[in-house]
């Protein structure tokens, strides 16, 4: 198993809320959400807590079982949930969540999970490779958000237009005809987007939290077929670097209004060795 990964913290003096993780056949990526400071969550382990220990249970169920990738993600959930459960209030809107996207190899096949807003690409040879997303945060969050884009990044009307935004969000977290992420409840786990795929037919997959996806489905400086060959060729650092060189050119975001200017990034790049024909 070849694979290259990267990952990094929106700043320097934040931690990564990010996850990443590999084991033998599988990936595991992560994307940590919450409540920014200031505003209450319940929980006093916060995001980034919350992101490693439900992505490191992932990486140790998929090791250890061949159960399906739904059954895995609901057993985590409820195992992080109990190592909290009696320290913070798991009831509260603002309780940490995570994205999630695995992927898992066996002889045959190609496994694929994802809930919320993370993204895995295939390559399956043609022109424009296949992309597994969960679009169901972004057309909620399309709903509520003309005010906070409205508002240029770092100022204080921008910080409480967020605010209120984040509020109004929650309210649509793991509801039905609304969003769904890992959080508290396992039963969220059931409200994942799986399949399966002849492993013959993937080339290469790549996972990417949305602060590294960004780089297309937010700035549409690149297709996703660029974004997958640049991840080939120059790997997943590279593509960090030209989403944070995007982001400096941007800083207010009046050109790409988003509620973050700089957002934790992770990227993994699984190339899968081509049969040889005689």
């Amino acid at each position: 198993m070849r694979l290259s990964l990267a990952t990094e913290s929106s700043s320097p003096s934040r931690p990564n809320e990010d996850f990443v993780g590999v084991t033998s056949g599988a990936v595991v990526l992560l994307d940590g959400a919450g409540t920014p400071g200031g505003m209450e969550s319940g929980c006093s382990h916060g995001v980034a807590w919350y992101a490693r220990m439900l992505g490191s249970t992932l990486l140790a169920e998929v090791t250890q079982s061949v159960a399906s990738l739904t059954e895995l993600l609901t057993r985590s959930i409820k195992t992080v949930a109990s190592l909290h459960d009696f320290t913070c209030d798991l009831t509260h809107p603002g309780t940490p969540s995570a994205t999630v996207a695995m992927l898992r190899r066996t002889d045959d096949s190609l496994e694929w999970l994802v809930l919320a807003d993370s993204v895995i690409i295939l390559d399956t040879g043609t022109a424009e490779p296949t992309v597994l997303s969960d679009d169901r945060l972004e057309r909620i969050g399309a709903l509520h958000r003309a005010e906070l884009d409205a508002l240029p990044n770092g100022t204080p009307e921008h910080t409480e237009a967020l605010r209120r935004y984040i509020e109004v969000m929650n309210g649509h977290r793991n509801r039905e005809g609304g969003f769904w992420t890992a959080s508290a409840d396992p039963l969220a786990a059931e409200q994942s987007l799986t399949g399966t795929v002849p492993a013959d037919q993937v080339r290469a997959a790549a996972l990417l939290s949305d602060g590294a996806s960004r780089l297309t489905d937010l700035f549409g400086l690149v297709t996703w077929r660029r974004l997958l060959d640049l991840l080939a060729h120059d790997g997943p650092q590279e593509l960090i670097t030209r989403v944070r060189a995007a982001e400096h050119d941007d800083p207010r975001g009046t050109r790409w209004p988003r509620h973050k200017t700089h957002d934790d990034a992770t990227a993994a790049f699984w190339p899968f060795p081509q049969p040889r024909h005689p």
